[in-house]
């Protein structure tokens, strides 16, 4: 089997799905890209058993024919090549491969295919057409809140409910919530699911901006299709916290503040919290508001006031810094706005100027302060 192809083509192409290979997979096998070739075109997937991209790419070939190729050896060497046509030569019987380029010739051993763990198939219960800037956006506001904790694995992915008139996102790892709602995304049917974050972070770094995306849920795996390329996963069979509940409601002490300037301030305050609590105080009063971090360990302490809009009775309130950064910084609003209700209670992150055809709420629990401990 022999086919041509552009190096660099190949090497974008392999690199959007790299992301799938694990570097201490479960199967051997997994370490590989299956090449596929049919009636002149390449089909490359890689795989870890939960989740499997493919992409395709058009090459000059005579024939068809697949192989499994060792992906990191194959990356490394087309990331060191100029821009070129390369040649495969491979040995349908022994799976020696050949790659040939103007002034080098690599050999190296690829496996048998028929090793390689089949492309699960995705029954449509349900499909949705919709934007790659639509869809980035709605990872990009809640992957970075997911949890890393296995014990809990519905939190470790992001729930989806779409109804006729609305698409909603939510992530929580305990500490904090976020609830993002699209209303140019929308499904026939009443659905809920879990998508893993791992799949959700492979199509934040490989979604090209301005394309269509079509998205096929079933009862156990999801696909999303774009360009070239396919990502399937397998969903989180769990059930998702009520977290309509955890959203507190009665907020009567509301704080407007610059974005920008509120962070760089909790960026600076934080460096004199607490290393493991990342303990900060706010204290409101008559339109200001002050930021202050202690830590009694090493005699560090830290304030800075700042002006805000604030309308509510004074109050002292604390919170994670480490948190709360995060989740300013994944913000592009101008001007935010903190709701609380009490010390105790959670307080409600909410962008002052909207996008449209877009609601994000953000919600992020206290940490308590020996005033009131």
């Amino acid at each position: 089997m022999k086919f041509i192809v552009s190096s660099s083509v190949l090497l974008k192409n392999l690199s959007n799905i790299n992301g799938v290979v694990a570097s201490n997979p479960i199967v051997p096998i997994l370490e590989n890209f299956l090449f596929k070739i049919e009636d002149g075109t390449l089909t490359v997937t890689a795989s870890d058993l939960q989740t499997t991209m493919t992409t395709q790419i058009p090459v000059d070939a005579t024939e068809n024919g697949s192989i499994a190729i060792p992906a990191k050896l194959l990356l490394d060497t087309l990331r060191s090549l100029p821009e070129q046509p390369v040649t495969f030569q491979i040995d349908t019987e022994t799976f020696g491969t050949q790659i040939l380029t103007d002034n080098g010739r690599y050999k190296l051993s690829g496996e048998n295919p028929i090793d390689f763990p089949k492309i699960p198939a995705v029954n449509k219960n349900l499909s949705v057409e919709l934007s790659s800037d639509a869809l980035l956006d709605a990872i990009n506001n809640t992957v970075f809140a997911t949890s890393t904790d296995d014990l809990r694995p519905a939190m470790t992915g992001v729930y989806l409910n779409l109804s006729d008139d609305k698409a909603t996102f939510v992530a929580t790892d305990g500490h904090r919530l976020i609830r993002y709602r699209r209303t140019d995304i929308s499904g026939s049917a009443n659905t809920s699911l879990i998508v893993p974050r791992k799949a959700l972070q492979l199509l934040k770094a490989s979604l090209p901006e301005g394309v269509d995306v079509r998205a096929e849920f079933s009862q156990a795996n999801a696909s999303f299709s774009f360009s070239t390329t396919q990502l399937i996963c397998r969903l989180i069979d769990e059930r998702f916290p009520d977290y309509e509940n955890a959203i507190p409601t009665n907020n009567t002490n509301v704080m407007t503040i610059g974005r920008t300037d509120l962070l760089n301030s909790l960026k600076r305050i934080m460096i004199y919290a607490n290393r493991t609590t990342h303990q900060i105080r706010l204290s409101l009063k008559d339109n200001k508001l002050t930021i202050s971090a202690e830590d009694l360990d090493y005699s560090n302490e830290a304030n800075e006031i700042l002006l805000c809009d604030y309308e509510g009775v004074p109050m002292e309130i604390g919170f994670n810094a480490k948190l709360l950064v995060e989740m300013l910084g994944n913000l592009s609003a101008k001007m935010i706005s903190l709701e609380m209700s009490a010390p105790n209670r959670a307080g409600l992150i909410i962008p002052a100027d909207k996008e449209e055809n877009e609601e994000l709420l953000m919600l992020v629990m206290p940490v308590m302060l020996n005033t009131y401990a």
